[in-house]
């Protein structure tokens, strides 16, 4: 039995990813066609019956550095009936000096400071709560969001009313470093084409934060944003869905973001990310006694596959590790932790899969295929990090008290 068990748990290391990947693959390119190839062309702009009041949304934490250009990027916003609202969720810096300048500059610009750093979701909820707007496009204080973006996020609000959520395609600004270099490909490969075939299947795991656009009526209807979560959207995306509210993709609505280029920022980062859908899966799990909620249950299974494929790689590194010191059983005597037969299947695999979500997204990002051949170590960082942050972070999940609010810290900006 144990002999059965462990050959299962060598083979889930490879396969699944493997199989992961032509769903992806698969599922982008049914995307591609159906949705995207027609719909989403950035040269000819979505017409719009009418323009209803939007809030441009910015929390700001320690942006000193950036915050100006993101503000001033909003307000050049290519649409003709908004407000800028900025919240400075207590910053430890001169983020509150510089908005308050700017405010007086900008009639459009609402600048709202919080006495004590309350977390990224109190802040949007706070901005939230204080306009009359229909629709809110939130983004984050550094990022730089594509000036035509709240029409292509309008064309699905004002097609169905059932729409509660319209998350945006975030393009990597930070190039500079192998780590930023692969992340291009990642954004594309990885998150993009998830994104897509989700889609397909009709439910997200979750909105991009970084870029999303709300029904204000969605977010009052699941009490808005959970304090208590590290991250934010991915709590929202699935309130909304189990509310029955429907959540899109679309590639259009770019968003030009700074990611870590170092690996103590990278893991930092992704520990939350990992720390923050264990939440999410650890709060929703009730889902599985209600037939209602059925269609988030393929969602829930995937997660909990993935989950168990980290532990199976990590006990396969931990085993390989053990058998220069110990004696184990034949069938847990691991001598090699690279694939032979699979080795270069996964690697076709991948560089296939970043290719055709790179072929994609080349119509919003005319430089992506400069960084296509620095992915070919994809592979092995990311899914080394994806495996480490995974096992880290369920346990701390679990421990993590409830109640505990989910504040934020200084991120890496990377080598701008």
């Amino acid at each position: 039995m144990l002999e059965y068990i462990a050959h299962i748990l060598i083979e889930l290391c490879f396969i699944y990813p493997l199989f992961m990947s032509w769903v992806w693959i698969s599922g982008g390119i049914y995307y591609w066609f159906h949705y995207e190839k027609n719909y989403s062309n950035p040269k000819h702009l979505p017409k719009l019956d009418h323009f209803p009041h939007i809030a441009l949304i910015a929390p700001c934490y320690n942006e000193e550095a950036n915050v100006e250009e993101t503000i001033v990027n909003l307000l050049a916003h290519a649409y003709p009936n908004f407000e800028v609202i900025a919240v400075n969720d207590c910053s430890q810096d001169k983020t509150g000096q510089i908005l308050d300048a700017l405010a007086t500059k900008y009639e459009k610009l609402r600048v709202i400071h919080h006495l004590q750093n309350e977390g990224k979701a109190v802040a949007l909820t706070t901005a939230a709560l204080l306009t009359n707007a229909e629709y809110l496009l939130c983004i984050d204080g550094d990022a730089l969001l594509d000036n035509n973006a709240a029409r292509w996020f309008l064309r699905h609000f004002l097609g169905s009313s059932r729409v509660g959520a319209v998350t945006g395609n975030p393009r990597i600004r930070t190039r500079s470093s192998l780590l930023g270099k692969i992340q291009v490909g990642e954004f594309s490969s990885i998150i993009g084409l998830i994104k897509r075939a989700q889609r397909v299947y009709g439910r997200l795991f979750t909105v991009s934060g970084v870029c999303v656009m709300f029904r204000k009526a969605a977010l009052s209807d699941v009490g808005y944003w959970s304090n208590e979560s590290l991250t934010e959207d991915i709590d929202i995306s699935w309130k909304l869905q189990i509310k029955h509210w429907d959540i899109r993709f679309e590639p259009a609505a770019t968003c030009w973001i700074l990611m870590p280029e170092t690996i103590r920022g990278l893991w930092s980062q992704r520990l939350r990310w990992a720390t923050g859908g264990a939440q999410a899966i650890l709060k929703y799990a009730t889902i599985w006694s209600s037939w209602k909620s059925r269609r988030m249950w393929v969602i829930f299974l995937e997660y909990t596959i993935s989950l168990v494929w980290a532990y199976s790689m990590a006990s396969v590194f931990i085993l390989y590790l053990l058998h220069f010191f110990i004696d184990l059983p034949h069938y847990m005597n691991i001598t090699s932790i690279l694939p032979e037969w699979a080795g270069l299947f996964i690697a076709v695999t991948s560089m296939t899969q970043i290719a055709i979500s790179m072929r994609i997204d080349s119509r919003y990002d005319h430089q992506i295929w400069r960084n296509y051949l620095f992915t070919i170590w994809y592979p092995i960082v990311f899914w080394l990090l994806s495996m480490l942050t995974t096992v880290v972070a369920f346990p701390r999940a679990l421990l993590r008290r409830s109640h505990h609010r989910g504040l934020w810290v200084s991120p890496d900006r990377g080598y701008q």
